[in-house]
């Protein structure tokens, strides 16, 4: 059983236990197998689907996106955004999410980020800012609505897509509809970043600072002027992924975050299985989202 409050110890963290909550490679042993396939299935997407890739949205050389338009004129854009604690993975990997999402009628976009160390979380929320904006001003070309723009997030991908809910688009760019993000779907999301300073195996990488913690953790900002947070973590999930994913629905209220469901028997790698899959009850709540 997790013990309450050992994630926001200041005194003298247990990092050993942090480890345990957040390593998810240890606490997922067949992780590779997850990783080998996602990246074959991507491929053959790429090879099947129309699409553009490696895209540029910005002039950072992490600042690239692979773009799959809609079948028909004025569909929903998806955004998403992959996980990998914002020190890993790659858009490449996750294309495989793709056809269950054009098969709901969207257009897709699948960005790439700056990886830490070379880029800070607070730097990455502002790519996710330039890559969203991108897909606002490009809607026409991806066959889709700018008025209907979602985001959908894996793990750190969640903090992002949450983070990006609440981003003042009007402020960023005038020309970009004031309410650009719809809603959100976070998946196993990373909500308070405070824990993650005490967890040896992130911070090394991450090098965040307390004030980097209050500026880019959802739950620690204010909520969301419009729009909804579905949150969502898999029932084999730590205590920690357990705690953040009801902490958001505390901090920003039910009329924001309306679900936030834990799914039985999924584990961290397993549930994003889940989205690419027609009629599983996460797919369910993406469609929920592009009505």
């Amino acid at each position: 059983m997790a013990r309450p409050n050992d994630s926001s110890r200041r005194d003298q963290p247990d990092t050993q236990w942090l480890e345990r909550m957040y390593n998810n490679l240890r606490r997922v042993p067949d992780h590779g197998d997850y990783f080998a396939r996602w990246a074959a299935e991507s491929a053959l997407v790429r090879r099947s689907l129309p699409c553009q890739l490696d895209l540029p949205y910005g002039d950072a050389a992490g600042e690239t996106l692979d773009a799959f338009p809609a079948e028909r004129p004025r569909s929903p854009i998806v955004v998403f955004i992959h996980g990998g604690y914002w020190k890993a993975m790659d858009k490449s990997q996750h294309s495989f999410v793709v056809p269950a999402l054009r098969a709901l009628g969207a257009a897709v976009v699948v960005p790439n980020y700056t990886l830490a160390p070379k880029a800070s979380i607070p730097d990455i929320t502002l790519q996710m800012v330039r890559a969203v904006a991108w897909c606002g001003r490009h809607a026409s070309a991806l066959r889709g609505d700018a008025r209907r723009l979602v985001v959908i997030g894996h793990s750190a991908g969640g903090q992002l897509a949450a983070m990006l809910l609440g981003c003042a688009w009007s402020t960023f760019d005038p020309a970009l509809p004031p309410r650009l993000v719809r809603a959100a779907l976070g998946i196993s999301g990373l909500y308070d970043l405070q824990p993650l300073l005490h967890t040896p195996s992130l911070q090394e990488v991450l090098r965040l600072t307390p004030r980097q913690v209050q500026v880019a953790s959802p739950a620690r900002l204010p909520a969301p002027a419009h729009g909804r947070l579905i949150s969502v973590v898999g029932g084999e999930e730590s205590g920690e992924y357990l705690r953040l994913n009801k902490l958001i629905q505390q901090a920003w209220g039910r009329e924001r975050v309306p679900v936030a469901a834990e799914l039985p028997g999924l584990n961290h790698f397993s549930i994003l299985d889940t989205l690419a899959a027609p009629r599983s009850r996460l797919h369910r709540q993406a469609a929920g989202l592009l009505v």
